[in-house]
This record gives C-alpha cells, sequence and structure tokens, in this order.
C-alpha cells in the first residue's frame, strides 16, 4: 500500500470512528428550509451541531429556540438548543472545530436564466479558510452536474490538500417536500456520490447514522447531480402536460380534473399529475434551467424543459384571462372589480411563496384595473418586486363584498362551506371544491 493510500485509510478510518461513536462536530452552512431540518436532525441524532448563516436575524432565532421552519418541530429545535447539541453563528471561523460540514445555499437563477452560483462559491471559499485533514464536505444545494468537481473541488484544493486523500468531498442532494405530512428530512431515501470511493463511503456512513432512509450511493457527484436535476425536471415536464390539458380542456368544455380521475383508474403506465395557477417554490419552476444552461456547453439544447416552461410561466396570465372572462359574464369589467385572491403561497399548508404564481396573477390583475385581496392564513405579509402587500383575513363580509373570489391555494383551514354558500362568484383553480357546496356561478380550472 502506497504512502497516499495509507494516508487516505488514516484519514477515513478516524472520521468513521468519529461519526460511529457520535464524537464529530456537524456544520451545516445554510440555515434555510433545507439547512436547518438537517441540523435538527443531525443534533437528535446525537452530534454536536454548528449552523453557519449570513443572516445575523436567523442566527439569533436559532440560538434562543425560535423555530422559523414548518418542516422543523418547534419542540425539537428547542430541546437541542437547550441540551447544547445545536448553536448557530455567523462567524464562519469556527468551521476549524468541524469535522464534516454540509453546503445548504440557495442556487437561484440571474435575469439571464443562468445558475447563480456565489452562495456555493462564497460558502466553499469560508470553508477553504479552515479546511483541515479528514474533513468532510458535501454540497447539498440543487445545481448543475459538475458544479461539485468543477467548482466546488478547486477552491478546496487551492490549500493544497488533496481530495480524496487529505479530505472527503460529496454531492447528496437536498430531497426537501414543504408540507408533506409522510416524507421529511428524517425517513426520506438520500442518495450520496463521492468523489472518491472513500469520499462516497463516509459521506455514505454520516447520513445512515442520521437519518432512517435509505442510503443510495452512486458513482460520482455527478450523477447525484443530475439525478436530482431529473426528479425536478420530470415533475416540471409532467405538470406542464397537465396544465396544457386544462388550456385545452377548458376551450373545449371538457372537465379536466374528470379526465385526470378517470385516467389514473389504471394501474399501470400512468401517474396523475395535476393543473393549477402556474408553479411556484424554489425547485420546480428554476431547476431544470440549470439543465438547459450546462447543455449548451454541450452543444445540445433542450427543448422539451424549455417548452415546459413557457407552459408552466403562462398559466398565471391563463388564470387572470378566465378572471376577466368570468366577470364578461357577470356584466363586469376586470378594470373597477374586486378580486379576492384566496391563498398566497405555492402550495397548500405552508407559508413558503417564493416563486408563487399568485404573486404575478396579483401584478396582472392590478395592471387591469383590478382591486386585489388576498388571504392566507400562513401569510401576513409579502413582498413582490420592492412593493409590500398586507393579507387580510378571510370574512363573510369580505366573500359578499368581492366581485370575484379566488381559489389560488388549497389550504386546509380555509372556510370551504363558507366560502362556497357566501360567493357570488368563484373561480377554483384546485378543485378543491368538490366536496364543499358551490356558489351558483362556480367555475372550474
Amino acid at each position: 500500500m502506497n504512502e497516499r493510500a495509507i494516508k487516505t485509510r488514516e484519514h477515513s478510518a478516524e472520521l468513521l470512528k468519529k461519526l460511529g461513536n457520535q464524537t464529530a462536530v456537524i456544520g451545516v452552512i445554510g440555515l434555510g428550509y433545507v439547512g436547518l431540518p438537517l441540523a435538527v436532525e443531525k443534533a437528535k441524532a446525537g452530534y454536536r451541531v454548528i449552523g453557519f448563516d449570513v443572516q445575523e436575524q436567523k442566527v439569533a432565532m436559532v440560538n434562543s429556540g425560535f423555530n422559523y421552519i414548518g418542516d422543523v418541530i418547534d419542540e425539537d429545535l428547542r430541546t437541542m438548543v437547550d441540551k447544547g447539541q445545536l448553536r448557530a453563528t455567523d462567524d464562519y471561523s469556527f468551521i476549524s472545530e468541524v469535522d464534516t460540514v454540509a453546503i445548504c445555499v440557495p442556487t437561484p437563477l440571474d435575469i439571464y436564466q443562468q445558475p447563480d452560483t456565489s452562495y456555493v462559491e462564497n460558502s466553499t471559499r469560508e470553508i477553504a479558510k479552515y479546511l483541515h485533514p479528514g474533513m468532510l464536505v458535501v454540497l447539498e444545494s440543487t445545481t448543475y452536474p459538475g458544479t461539485t468537481e468543477e467548482l466546488v473541488r478547486p477552491i478546496l484544493e487551492s490549500t493544497g490538500l488533496v481530495c480524496g486523500e487529505d479530505f472527503f468531498l460529496a454531492y447528496s442532494p437536498e430531497r426537501i417536500d414543504p408540507g408533506n405530512q409522510s416524507f421529511n428530512t428524517k425517513n426520506t431515501p438520500k442518495v450520496v456520490g463521492g468523489v472518491t470511493e472513500a469520499c462516497s463511503q463516509v459521506a455514505m456512513e454520516l447520513y445512515r447514522h442520521v437519518l432512517d432512509g435509505e442510503v443510495h450511493t452512486v458513482s460520482s457527484p455527478a450523477v447525484a447531480e443530475m439525478e436530482k436535476i431529473y426528479e425536478n425536471t420530470f415533475r416540471h415536464i409532467n405538470i406542464a402536460l397537465a396544465n396544457e390539458m386544462a388550456v385545452l380542456c377548458s376551450r373545449m368544455g371538457i372537465n379536466v380534473w374528470e379526465v385526470i380521475n378517470a385516467a389514473k383508474t389504471k394501474p399501470y403506465g400512468f401517474m396523475a399529475f395535476y393543473p393549477g395557477p402556474g408553479l411556484g417554490g424554489h425547485c420546480i419552476p428554476i431547476d431544470p434551467f440549470y439543465l438547459t444552461w450546462k447543455a449548451r456547453e454541450y452543444n445540445y439544447h433542450t427543448r422539451l424543459i424549455e417548452l415546459a416552461g413557457e407552459i408552466n410561466n403562462a398559466m398565471p396570465e391563463f388564470v387572470v384571462q378566465k378572471i376577466a372572462e368570468i366577470l364578461n359574464l357577470n356584466k363586469k369589467p376586470i378594470n373597477g372589480s374586486t378580486v379576492y385572491i384566496l391563498g398566497v403561497a405555492y402550495k397548500k399548508d405552508i407559508d413558503d411563496y417564493r416563486e408563487s404564481p399568485v404573486l404575478k396573477m396579483i401584478e396582472l390583475l392590478e395592471e387591469r384595473g383590478a382591486t386585489v385581496w388576498a388571504s392566507d392564513p400562513h401569510i401576513t405579509s409579502f413582498k413582490y418586486r420592492g412593493r409590500n402587500y398586507e393579507t387580510v383575513e378571510l370574512t363573510e363580509s369580505r366573500l359578499q363584498e368581492a366581485d370575484i373570489a379566488v381559489i389560488a391555494t388549497d389550504h386546509t383551514r380555509f372556510d370551504y362551506e363558507l366560502i362556497g354558500r357566501t360567493c357570488h362568484s368563484l373561480f377554483d383553480t384546485r378543485n378543491v371544491m368538490i366536496h364543499h357546496s358551490k356558489p351558483e356561478n362556480y367555475h372550474l380550472l
């Protein structure tokens, strides 16, 4: 066995020992929708966890045991903080104390629909300042295939330490589905792809000790990165198909929801996806375009992905057009009408309105002269294009006063019986009224 192999084996054995006896100190960079749940689970598994974030407010909230993420149980966070298992800081020098660190920062698109990897790059540079032999770095942020080895690895190796020998590097995509009552960070299967076999081994052991879900290893970070993009592109394209069917069925006078429910009686070869006012969140509307951007490097045009994006992005405008048509049936112009939007979040029972199609709907309605009210039991205020909005409480008087109410997000906490018996006119984009009373002037997407 040569000297390099001996060194790799020694570092690997030491880290595996620390992970096994729970003496490893774990770092998590980015305490948002991905990072905070992961940090809490790692602390619950018995490890001492240090969370890093540039936002002082988040650091202060974590250290006071105040939870701001829906997928984290309040008591779990408080208990871990009180026991000293979890603390947060904006001082990245504490990375020198950790044995493993996960990068869980945003990877948005810029104005040209290109990946903005600045958060990943800045986090990696902070890690590089304090990188030490035997350390494991895992990138969890969703990004384009090649990021781990083309961007992260060179920055870390600029320290003189060698990946796979002196330190370990892997990619393991986050799989967070906000509001999912069945699957969460703890029990969702994990995919891991290391730069070397030793990198995969130590990363797999980390997650095996923390999570209940299966840990599935793949041959490289690029496979794991592509796997994550494929997951979200699959949903992106199938939702676009459902949305296109909704537009066509609307013109043909066919109930698209009934069509889908009939199709899903087939026990094979079909998976039900449903239409809506558009796509939202930080994953499905964005992630597929990392691949679109990367594909240009290989002289390939991802036509299906881009077409699906056009269809999904057009849905808010289609919904607004339908609102105008419904108002017109009631001899009312959209200009001067009061449109009551029910739901701001991009999906039911969460408080996340990032990329929500409702924001675009409100913008288009206001451009056409409508007065817009918005109610959401999970959101009291929101910002869009530099403007602050306040939501209003859902009341019988507002439902009666509005010219039309629009169910944009099917929150469980909405009183649908009240909505159904009170509205003069109702446009349901989620088929949520199927089991509730409906006003005479009821319209379904």
